[in-house]
């Protein structure tokens, strides 16, 4: 086939895409299966914020209306339980990669290789998400606000493998207000080592926002592993961080411990945790989706007021936490009168300008991977 006859073919798929995805459909949809709106911010006590964490099992969206039907149904299983902010997984999105030609075979193969090989020219994960970014993106925003605003409460979108306007694939997360707007983006900063082997870029921000159920970080799964994540989303005012997560791996209690709930301890904040679970391309995906924070302020001492049981199952969970108990808690603590500022100047820049020193000198002697033509 001729390259002219490759870009009429790419060209017309994207036109397709585009055409299953309107916005106006996709919104009358949910607004025709939603129902009585929420009335859950209809009162607002800081000392009862009420918190849900969806854990949703990974599934391919054949159409945008299957896959807006799961999102409002969960949302509002989570609203029902009076929950005023709903938090989805980490690449909530995904699934809608099923709106792709062929695009429900491709990610029912048993690996990655496997469904690469499906869609032939040598293509890449990172040329797939190029490819569908366009779509994917237009579809999920459309479905998350209509959701919120039928519902009349914070939706947290979890996060979605979307191309920016340099080209390069970021995994970010979306905050949709009662009205369906988009209050904030926020870009993944750490990687997992399978993203970074896809092509994926780290984003460069944390983001914080004022809702009326308080101030709200948007971290993404990985940021939970690192302290110094947790410890600028406090230094900003984050009181909820809320952490979007798809782990592929088996569920380990003890290895799940070095993400959210540990952060909450060190950095005094309640912490929203949404798991995606299920299979995909031959990864297992499991966690425990729940609702942390400060032990002392717990309440049975644990550092948890609601938590999934099983690290595979869909569910929701919500939780009441207590905004003035959480400020009282920190001033009690005082933490930002034990921080030896001198100390951290002196060495922390160093620190990090030799970890980029060789984080660079690696990237220089990897060899760049040769562009096909017809590729983005």
């Amino acid at each position: 086939m001729t390259g002219g006859a490759v870009g009429f073919r790419e060209r017309l798929q994207r036109a397709l895409l585009a055409w299953k995805v309107r916005p106006r459909r996709i919104a009358r949809h949910v607004a025709a299966r939603a129902g009585r709106p929420g009335e859950t911010l209809r009162r607002l006590d800081p000392a009862a914020v009420r918190l849900g964490a969806v854990q949703m099992r990974f599934e391919p969206a054949p159409s945008p209306e299957d896959y807006a039907a799961r999102v409002l149904d969960l949302a509002r299983r989570a609203v029902e339980d009076g929950a005023q902010l709903v938090a989805f997984p980490e690449d909530a999105a995904l699934p809608l990669l099923g709106l792709l030609p062929g695009g429900v075979d491709l990610l029912a193969a048993p690996d990655v290789d496997t469904a690469l090989a499906s869609v032939g020219g040598g293509a890449t994960v990172l040329d797939v998400l190029l490819f569908a970014g366009p779509a994917v993106e237009r579809a999920y925003r459309a479905v998350f606000s209509a959701v919120a605003r039928s519902l009349r409460v914070y939706v947290h979108a979890g996060s979605a493998m979307l191309p920016g306007r340099d080209d390069q694939v970021y995994n970010v997360a979306h905050l949709f207000g009662p009205d369906g707007r988009l209050l904030a983006r926020s870009r993944k900063a750490h990687l997992l080592p399978l993203e970074a082997a896809w092509g994926l870029v780290p984003g460069e921000d944390l983001a914080v926002v004022d809702t009326l159920v308080g101030r709200v970080g948007l971290p993404v799964c990985m940021d939970a592993t690192y302290w110094e994540s947790f410890r600028i989303l406090y230094l900003r005012g984050a009181e909820i961080a809320v952490l979007p997560v798809a782990n592929p791996e088996p569920y380990d209690e003890w290895l799940a411990l070095r993400g959210l709930w540990p952060r909450v301890q060190e950095s005094p904040m309640y912490g929203l945790q949404s798991c995606l679970v299920g299979r995909v391309l031959g990864m297992t995906l499991t966690g425990k989706s729940g609702i942390y924070g400060p032990l002392e302020l717990s309440p049975a001492g644990d550092g948890i007021w609601a938590r999934m049981d099983d690290p595979e199952a869909e569910g929701v969970v919500v939780a009441a936490v207590d905004l003035r108990a959480l400020a009282e808690h920190r001033r009690r603590l005082g933490l930002d009168r034990s921080f030896n500022l001198e100390l951290y100047r002196r060495y922390l820049p160093g620190v990090y300008q030799r970890v980029a020193r060789r984080m660079r000198e690696r990237a220089e002697r990897r060899p760049r991977r040769p562009r096909g033509d017809g590729r983005r």
